[in-house]
Formats: structure tokens, sequence, C-alpha cells
């Protein structure tokens, strides 16, 4: 995640986002950029910003076999409500 933060381009923190969502949840994902969120300093906090919006990807599968019909993903790994509404409180 710490790629995805420092990296300075919008378009490109993408490009560390979209694997960690697919390898280790939503959940986990977004939980490390809030951590980002609330402690970071200036440069961290804007790039948390920038991959937050990342962490949105829609997940395919075609590109995990988890997200697949017969797929065997915990839907817990991908639940954030309560991660949004913490980042919304900030």
């Amino acid at each position: 995640m710490a790629a995805s933060v420092y990296d300075p381009d919008p378009s490109f923190c993408r490009w560390f986002v979209e694997p960690a969502v697919y390898a280790f949840g939503r959940r986990r994902v977004m939980a490390a950029l809030l951590d980002y969120r609330r402690g970071g300093t200036d440069a961290e906090r804007a790039g948390a910003d920038r991959a937050w919006y990342c962490a949105h990807v829609p997940l395919k599968a075609e590109r995990s076999p988890a997200y697949g019909p017969g797929g065997v993903r915990d839907p817990a790994l991908d639940e954030v409500g309560d991660i949004k509404e913490a980042w919304r409180a900030l």
C-alpha cells in the first residue's frame, strides 16, 4: 500500500491498488488506506485519498477464479461498510 500512497500520479496508483484488492481483499486495502489517512503526513494523506478512489475497482471473475460463480472467496474480505463510515467521519 505504501507504493500506492507515495506514487504522485493518480493514474498509476491503481497499478498497486488493484492487485492488492484481488490478493488481500478490499477490506484490508481500505483499512490500510484509512490508517494512512488517520496518522500520515500531509503527503501520505493526499496519497491515501488518491488510492482510496482506486480501491473501489470492480472485481471481475476473469481476473481471479475466486470471484467466479463457484469461487471460494470469503465475502468478509470485501465487506467495507464500517471502514467507509470511518473514512467519512475524518
